[in-house]
């Protein structure tokens, strides 16, 4: 069931840790996933696998990644396939995302981009030019029901009756 919390992707392997009492800054890449139990301070993480960052993690930079996970502290701009902000987890920035998930407890404030959706609104109509008339549809009258019977009763009373032969 693709809804359902427990619908995670496989984890795969984790190629890259910084612990909980390590401070990272700069460009961090790699094929494999990230997790982050430490600090992150500026820079970016980009990875074709994963980035779990767990409870005690606190996250300022920016991500690209297949998915991410947030159960501790981000700010900054992710750009995934999948974002999960789960219990206890903060994010303050923008999601670019296909798939997001918010467990309760958890707290967002930004912006959430959905990837893969239609580009144009469909229910906003263009704006007309400046100088063209406003088209004005009219719509048609409909007569209610007891007028409707009105209509055929003086329908009916005005035709002449009609004469049977009967031999």
């Amino acid at each position: 069931m693709p809804f359902r919390r427990d619908s995670r992707p496989a984890p795969d392997q984790i190629e890259a840790v910084i612990g909980p009492r390590a401070t990272f800054d700069g460009r961090l890449r790699c094929d494999g996933s990230v997790r982050v139990d430490g600090t992150v301070e500026g820079g970016s993480i980009e990875t074709l696998g994963n980035v779990l960052i767990t409870a005690g993690a606190r996250v300022m930079a920016d991500i690209k990644a297949k998915t991410v996970s947030v159960a501790g502290g981000y700010k900054g701009t992710i750009t995934a396939d999948r974002v999960e902000l789960l219990e206890g987890g903060r994010l303050w920035g923008t999601i670019n995302v296909r798939t997001f998930l918010l467990d309760e407890g958890a707290h967002f404030d930004g912006q959430l981009v959905m990837q893969g959706a239609e580009e144009d609104q469909p229910l906003l109509l263009p704006r007309p030019t400046e100088g063209d008339a406003i088209p004005v549809i009219e719509a048609e009258s409909t007569a209610a029901p007891a007028d409707a019977v009105s209509e055929v009763a003086a329908q009916d009373a005005s035709s002449e009756p009609e004469t049977a032969l009967i031999n």
